[in-house]
């Protein structure tokens, strides 16, 4: 079965990839469909952006589309950067950026004001227009300087409990297996599965 990731993110789109892969699941990315334009992220939490994603793009693909959104969210900065977590520097910057600015304004934030964690929200949405929704959090806390060469976003200064690495010091195949991501996958995953018994039987 066709199931299209409503991202161009191919960092994300990959991750994805790797936990599908397992499970027989033909994976696209909106880059296979250069035509389509991706709706305005107007929502306030992450489940509405992952909604909205995936009204979009099943209303114009008429396929299944998994969207999801995800950040980082500092509960001692209000929640911020949070929806914003991409763009939290201004638009067009660089991961690096988004965390310079994130240090600076929990610069002198100690013990448990600099705790954190990442949630995501997947939304799969049907042909029919039917839709599910998933959520998973992966808890930590924010160092005061980067630590390792892999990820992206903010995986260099997010340093996960029980472990005492960052996300960028993990192998990527252990950070699949523990990550926000990971987690609503695992819940979506239920339902996926599902889908290729009736898709079996039919």
């Amino acid at each position: 079965m066709e199931l299209v990731i409503a991202s161009t993110n191919m960092n994300k789109v990959r991750e994805f990839r790797s936990l599908l892969k397992p499970f027989g699941w033909d994976v696209l990315s909106l880059r296979d469909f250069p035509e389509y334009v991706p709706p305005e992220e107007t929502g306030v939490t992450f489940q509405e952006n992952a909604e909205i994603k995936a009204r979009s793009a099943v209303a114009s693909l008429n396929r299944w589309v998994l969207a999801d959104d995800s950040g980082l969210v500092v509960p001692s900065l209000k929640g911020a950067p949070g929806v914003h977590s991409s763009s939290y520097a201004g638009e067009g910057v660089t991961d690096l950026e988004n965390r310079i600015k994130l240090l600076s304004a929990m610069k002198g934030f100690q013990d448990t004001d600099r705790f954190a964690y990442f949630e995501c929200s997947i939304c799969i949405a049907s042909p029919e227009r039917e839709i599910k929704l998933f959520r998973g959090l992966c808890e930590g806390s924010i160092l005061e300087e980067g630590k390792g060469a892999n990820g992206f976003g903010y995986d260099a200064i997010f340093r996960k409990h029980e472990y005492n690495k960052t996300f960028a010091e993990l192998d990527e195949e252990v950070k699949n297996k523990i990550s926000h991501r990971r987690k609503a996958f695992d819940k979506a995953l239920i339902f996926l599965e599902s889908l290729q018994e009736h898709a079996i039987l039919d």
